[in-house]
């Protein structure tokens, strides 16, 4: 079951739900308005190897915008530092950024209920466009969950995305055993 805007105000009450900064005007009817955060980074090689590290170059997103080029995966962050302690998270983009072809995530859209930091997004484009820091780009759905929950993410000994950042984060899957 998805949360209504009701029901998300009395879980961040509860402390359930952490939404850093947090706006009443980005409450929408049963999700929660996001923001592409000041920061975007991309690939230093151009095959990326998913047993390597593979290193970013991060740079801060102008204050005339930053055209994003088709053909580019562009990791980008939040500006909102999110936790969720009792419902699943899921990130979808808002239908305004679609339209301006626009995809902000790959395959990363649901977080683990424990999440707690700001969301590193997987930004492809179809035709460049220019996007600003501050731009909303995305919203955050929370559903219910039926049963307990033994690990929460953020205990989680292997968990590769619990630090705490301002920054995208690049792709941790070189620390997994294959």
């Amino acid at each position: 079951m998805i949360l209504t805007d009701q029901q998300i105000l009395a879980e961040i009450e509860r402390g359930n739900i952490v939404i850093e900064p947090y706006d009443r005007s980005c409450l929408g009817t049963n999700s929660y308005d996001v923001h592409l955060g000041r920061y975007l980074a991309t690939y230093r090689d151009k095959v990326l190897d998913a047993r390597k590290h593979n290193e970013i170059d991060v740079f801060e997103i102008p204050e005339e915008g930053f055209v994003l080029q088709p053909g580019v995966l562009y990791l980008g962050v939040t500006e909102e530092y999110t936790e969720s302690h009792a419902h699943v998270p899921f990130l979808e983009g808002k239908s305004s950024v679609g339209r301006l072809g626009i995809d902000i995530h790959a395959t990363a859209g649901k977080g683990d209920i424990g999440f707690c930091n700001t969301w590193t997004l997987e930004i492809s484009v179809s035709m460049p466009v220019r996007v600003y820091y501050l731009m909303p780009v995305g919203q955050l759905i929370y559903f219910s969950v039926q049963g307990d929950v033994e690990t929460f993410y953020n205990r989680k000994p292997n968990a590769k995305y619990n630090e705490r950042t301002v920054k995208p984060v690049e792709s941790m899957m070189w620390k997994n055993q294959f």
